[in-house]
């Protein structure tokens, strides 16, 4: 297939690892269509590789990704073809991910919000930055939490944890992520992508079938939970679009940062 790697996405051979970077800093990396795009392909790309056996992701800049764009959500209000493109395009790349046989290390370098959590919930091992930290605020801008947190984090940690984090959309700071199970461990600010390469050289120095296969195995527990889970919520996620109450905080929320622009 084609190479999915483009200004938005880089992807870097060494040796056998494979950096995947999400490549719009300006943005905190939050994800435009063209990014979203090429982060379902990736996947596909890579497991046919011959020479990658593992993958390292994170993001350029400051954060590993702040999610959505508020203002690509303004434009999905009214254009429904371009919205259902949007959520069927997240559900193939949590399936892209957990279906890739290349064992996938997050370096979570900075914040990971929104589709920036779902990407991590979706690795193989997630490194995270002291100062990082994760939220799922679907539901704090009025949508259903759908492509990450509502499928996966239950199996990740505890019911009872999913759900408060889910429904109040709260931060989970870098040491709490690995305490309740969304994170293997905290390395220290800078050094996360390192970390997270020489974890990915000594899992490519196993042998290639066990590795993969092993992942495989594990993956069967992620993909059963994810087709019970994920079709209802991403059709409610589309619904929740056409709400007053996403319409207003999406509307607040711009407005702040044009205010707080015009004063710097």
């Amino acid at each position: 297939m084609d190479n999915p790697a483009c200004p938005e996405l880089l992807i870097e051979s060494r040796g056998p690892i494979r950096i995947v970077t999400l490549n719009r800093p300006e943005a905190f990396n939050a994800t435009s269509e063209p990014l979203h795009d090429a982060l379902v392909a990736v996947w596909r790309y890579l497991a046919e590789d011959v020479d990658a056996r593992a993958i390292v992701l994170t993001g350029a800049g400051k954060a590993f990704s702040a999610g959505g764009d508020f203002h690509h959500f303004v434009e999905l209000w009214d254009d429904k073809p371009a919205r259902r493109k949007e959520i069927d395009s997240a559900g193939h790349l949590v399936r892209e991910m957990l279906e890739c046989p290349l064992p996938i290390v997050a370096a979570v370098n900075g914040p990971a919000v929104g589709l920036g959590a779902s990407l991590a919930a979706c690795s193989d091992i997630v490194l995270i930055a002291e100062s990082a930290y994760l939220s799922d605020p679907h539901v704090g801008v009025g949508l259903t939490a759908a492509d990450g947190g509502a499928p996966t984090w239950p199996l990740l940690m505890s019911m009872l944890r999913a759900k408060e984090y889910l429904l109040t959309s709260a931060r989970i700071p870098a040491a709490q992520a690995v305490e309740v199970g969304l994170a293997n461990r905290v390395v220290a600010d800078g050094t996360v992508v390192d970390e997270a390469i020489a974890l990915a050289e000594k899992i490519a120095a196993a042998p290639p079938q066990a590795v993969q296969s092993t992942k495989r195995a594990l993956n069967i527990h992620l993909k059963r939970a994810v087709t019970g889970v994920i079709e209802y919520a991403l059709t409610e996620e589309y619904a929740s679009f056409d709400t007053p109450e996403h319409r207003a905080l999406v509307e607040s929320f711009l407005e702040r940062s044009k205010n707080k622009s015009t004063r710097e």
